[in-house]
């Protein structure tokens, strides 16, 4: 007999709880065992019902979701899903959200009641069952946030210098747990980093632009979103847009040693766009020096398909250790190729990758 996953739904509204729940019990797998209709409700339920995983709607009367999230993380920390609406409001409150704990999040297609939530049934569920395996880690992965804050408080930008050349590249892709990872990687960077920095996190178009501009505010190098035609400059991190492959490109007459970001809308790899491996492949394909490769938190195997191409331009590759990760599956992948230099956890990353820059 199967022991079912065990799940409270947390919204304000009737017709999305009812909805959410037929998608959720539609799976022989999960079982609603609960529904809240606000922060309140959720607290008394979640104490009293012990569910496996939440999903938790943002906005919500009387307690909203984050206040919700935030007290629930203090006392008893349970695997939440945040669900959020496509606005720039709703994309910083959705990374408050991973900052206080959240495991993951679901984008709501047409606004706070979403008649076409349906259409998103398949990662609902699967979601789900990947929060449902991450409770035992959770304790550390909401303990993290503290560590950027203060590094934050005497954090000064140096200008960026356009005539430095580029010669060195750190590559990092991550999906699952990736913002909350990203925080604690990023904000250690020193302005004067010798390396151009290239970052794909697997997410929905109308969040990458907040995850840069929340990291550009915690970091001493320069964080945005990639723009197409836009030189690469050390000291600069650049994320893939959501919907857009991260690749790059050189000049035809290429005597000045430049790249540049050239953003693709071909087909999905593996099912994602942006894919890590699209973004791997393009700059073994056009970099010509010394770059170093970081796999990181999150599910499937993007990345691991090209780590052979990285190895033969002599590049250097990290995978996050499993005990840090909030899903063990791209740095597992990653590892199995026989491929990676070294495997770290995420509070080392950052470190050994300055360290693997200063080798050359």
């Amino acid at each position: 007999m199967i022991t079912k996953i065990k799940v409270l739904v947390v919204d304000d509204s009737a017709f999305m709880h009812k909805v959410i729940a037929d998608i959720i019990n539609s799976d022989n797998e999960l079982e609603v065992i609960g529904k809240a209709r606000n922060g309140n409700e959720a607290l008394l339920k979640a104490k009293e019902m012990k569910p496996d995983v939440i999903t938790m709607d943002v906005e919500m009367p009387e307690l909203d979701g984050l206040s919700a999230l935030g007290k629930i993380m203090a006392t008893d920390p349970v695997p939440i899903i945040m669900l959020s609406s496509l606005t720039k409001s709703g994309a910083e409150q959705t990374f408050k959200a991973l900052q206080l704990g959240a495991v993951d999040f679901i984008s709501k297609p047409s606004g706070q009641i979403s008649l076409d939530i349906g259409n998103i049934k398949e990662e609902i569920v699967k979601k789900i069952k990947i929060a449902a395996g991450t409770r035992r880690k959770l304790q550390n992965f909401i303990s993290m946030p503290e560590i950027v804050v203060k590094k934050a408080l005497t954090t000064v930008k140096k200008p960026i210098d356009l005539t430095r050349q580029l010669n060195k590249l750190v590559l990092i892709g991550t999906s699952t747990g990736g913002p909350k990872a990203l925080h604690q990687v990023i904000p250690r960077f020193p302005a004067d980093i010798d390396a151009g920095i290239l970052i794909v996190q697997h997410m929905p178009p109308g969040f990458t632009k907040s995850l840069a501009e929340r990291l550009d505010s915690l970091s001493e190098i320069r964080v945005k979103e990639a723009e197409q035609g836009e030189r690469i400059i050390p000291g600069c991190a650049y994320i893939a847009p959501g919907d857009f492959h991260l690749a790059v490109s050189r000049p035809k007459m290429d005597t000045a040693k430049e790249l540049y970001i050239n953003l693709d809308k071909s087909m999905p790899r593996g099912g994602l766009r942006p894919a890590v491996d699209v973004m791997l492949e393009s700059v073994t394909d056009h970099f010509w020096s010394y770059m170093v490769c970081v796999i990181m938190t999150g599910m499937g195997h993007d990345g691991a398909v090209t780590l052979e191409k990285i190895k033969t331009k002599h590049g250097k590759i990290i995978a996050e250790h499993q005990s840090s990760c909030i899903v063990y599956g791209m740095p597992k992948a990653a590892v199995e190729t026989g491929m990676v230099d070294k495997v770290v956890p995420l509070s080392e990353i950052s470190e050994e990758v300055l360290r693997m820059l200063k080798e050359v």
